[in-house]
């Protein structure tokens, strides 16, 4: 059975920091690339980042490039994202899904290249 748990979640206030974590287990996670989603109230599901399986292809969406880093540790199965300098536009429930694919592909930003996903974690950034 696959399970995928975020963690880290929180307040804080515009211009802090917070690190995401997300376990995953019941499935290859060295052999897959992860990447993070966040929602926000009434808008569609927006991805993140992503990282490749051996963790040396990464890509962000424009918004949080230079402030966000994504990393992996394979031997805990266990994703991140660093967030630094947040805004209060990063506010949203945060989500952890492993890909079909070892690589980030061209569609790294759709669900639908995503197969499993965990609960989330809610974000909030006071201005």
């Amino acid at each position: 059975q696959v399970q995928v748990v975020e963690s880290g979640g929180g307040l804080v206030q515009a211009g802090g920091s917070l690190r995401l974590s997300c376990t995953a287990s019941g499935l290859t996670f060295g052999s897959l690339a992860m990447g993070w989603f966040r929602q926000a109230p009434g808008k569609e599901r927006e991805g993140v980042s992503c990282i490749s399986r051996s963790g040396i292809g990464t890509v962000y969406v424009a918004s949080v490039k230079g402030r966000f880093t994504i990393s992996r540790d394979n031997a805990k199965n266990t994703l991140y994202l660093q967030m630094n300098s947040l805004k209060p536009e990063d506010t949203a429930m945060y989500y952890c899904a492993a890909a079909q694919y070892a690589a980030c592909s061209a569609s790294w930003s759709q669900t639908y290249a995503y197969t499993d996903w965990g609960q989330g974690t809610q974000v909030t950034v006071s201005s």
